[in-house]
């Protein structure tokens, strides 16, 4: 070991430096690194909660089913990881590997219920989703009990995409404004806003029906069609949209309002050439938040435009039918053909939310240039 020495102060003495001991032993293992020893303790204590789990629940107590076989194995197991981990590691590995299992069960249990769910449905229609008249025929004059190559689902899809366009037509600049009116502009008039728009955000669907239905239909004396379900929708989506448009705005730099302003825009202009291109991402997820909420509604369809069997493309002309209604109404008669026609229809509308959500983060991505 070096000693160096620093030469004495006036009248002083001279003072010993000693480098640090070598010996203080390892720098402590990241967390977020992963050994083989690591992956072993994990599976094997997975194996172990799991023969754990049979034992307790098949041999030595009268519990029976599946959900308490899955639930005992993941305490079983957690037990074990924990007491396995501090054998080897210090606390603070333990709790992260704790927390960190935790979170990974509960995202394989979310992405397992969704699996299941697109598979069960998927599984319910395919006897009618290999025919090709399911998506190029309307249902009139084909009976409940009618072969898979008669009639389809062309009128509800047509339905539901005009009904959703207009509603999105209507939505997207009135809960944008209202965004913008809540970030940019603020005051006492935007903490009103925002505490009703808040509160329309769990709006129950039947209400927004029943609105509609009470205005348009009674009171002004529109006939019940495809414009005035829309309608409905938009009342529905209109506060996702405006809400979560909300927080993607306030999310946005003030540094770039400021850096605008400094140069001499106004404060609109900061806002449309400033604001809304850099929470564009944001803005089509808050766009797809209100596509999911109202494309898959039935009961403002049923209240404020009914269902038909035939294809219908004049939103003003008469009901106008949609996929939920469709699914509504199929799986209603108890035909197990018509619950098959009712299943390929949900398919097919999966595959739409599908589309229609890729296509908005397409058109929300920023141009090559300026990735």
């Amino acid at each position: 070991m070096t000693i160096l020495d620093t030469p004495p102060a006036a009248g002083g003495t001279t003072v010993r430096h000693e480098p640090p001991s070598l010996d203080a032993g390892p720098a402590p293992r990241p967390l977020t690194t992963t050994t083989a020893e690591d992956r072993l303790v994990m599976a094997g204590s997975w194996v172990a909660g799991l023969a754990m789990a049979w034992l307790l629940t098949q041999r030595l107590l009268p519990w029976n089913g599946g959900l308490v076989l899955a639930l005992t194995t993941f305490v079983c197991s957690m037990a074990v990881l924990a007491v396995a981990s501090a054998m080897t590691t210090s606390a603070s590995v333990v709790r992260d590997r704790l927390a960190s299992t935790t979170v990974h069960a509960a995202a394989a249990v979310v992405g397992a219920a969704l699996l299941w769910t697109i598979g069960f449905i998927f599984v319910r229609g395919l006897e009618a989703l290999p025919h090709l008249n399911l998506l190029t025929e309307d249902m009139s004059g084909v009976g409940p009990r009618d072969p898979f190559d008669r009639g389809g689902i062309l009128h509800a899809i047509a339905g539901s995409l005009i009904q959703v366009g207009i509603a999105v037509a209507v939505t997207v600049p009135l809960g944008i404004g209202t965004a913008v009116f809540m970030t940019e502009v603020g005051g006492r008039y935007a903490r009103i806003v925002r505490t009703v728009v808040e509160a329309m955000t769990a709006l129950p669907s039947i209400v927004a029906g029943l609105f509609i239905y009470t205005t348009l239909i009674i009171g002004l004396g529109f006939d019940r069609s495809g414009l005035a379900a829309a309608m409905a929708l938009a009342v529905m989506m209109l506060p996702i949209i405006a809400r979560a448009s909300d927080v993607v705005l306030r999310v946005v730099p003030g540094g770039l309002r400021e850096a605008s302003l400094a140069l001499g825009a106004s404060r609109w202009r900061t806002v449309w050439h400033v604001v809304l291109p850099t929470a564009r991402p944001g803005l089509a997820t808050a766009l797809i938040l209100g596509i999911a909420r109202g494309i898959g509604e039935t009961s403002p369809v049923l209240l404020t435009s009914g269902a038909a069997s035939f294809l219908v493309v004049n939103p003003t002309d008469g009901v106008m039918n949609s996929l939920p209604l469709f699914i509504y109404t199929t799986v209603r008669s108890g035909e197990p053909m018509y619950i098959a026609r009712a299943f390929a229809a949900a398919t097919v509308l999966l595959v739409i939310v599908l589309a229609l959500f890729v296509a908005a983060r397409l058109l929300a991505r920023p141009p090559k240039g300026l990735r």
